[in-house]
């Protein structure tokens, strides 16, 4: 029997039509809050953590952008993050990064990778 950690899998996170274009999702993984934005045919994964407070971003569940539908905002203090990078630009956490998280899109499916 080996003592060496076995790899993480792939993880679905759901299929890239149940993502409104733009729009977020909210999913806890293995204990983990995180959530996944849409922006065309591109998804982008973090962590559900604000990095001024450390609380989570939304107060009404799967709720994460701003009105127009292109930032990430924190519902607490109103900082906005670029959904590519998770870079704040805006708010009191400005320059602060939310912690990504890999995925990918495969055959629809939107997929959480093993972080590197």
């Amino acid at each position: 029997m080996s003592n060496q950690p076995t790899a993480e899998l792939p993880i679905a996170l759901c299929q890239l039509d149940d993502l409104a274009d733009p729009g977020s999702q909210g999913f806890v993984v293995q204990g983990r809050r995180i959530f996944a934005v849409r922006q065309g045919r591109r998804v982008f994964a973090y962590l559900n953590r604000c990095p001024h407070r450390g609380i989570p971003l939304e107060w009404v569940p799967d709720q994460f952008l701003d009105s127009s539908g292109r930032l990430i905002q924190c519902a607490s203090h109103g900082a906005l993050f670029l959904p590519e990078t998770g870079e704040c630009v805006a708010g009191p956490c400005s320059g602060d990064r939310l912690l990504p998280l890999p995925c990918r899109i495969e055959e629809g499916q939107v997929w959480l990778l093993p972080s590197p």
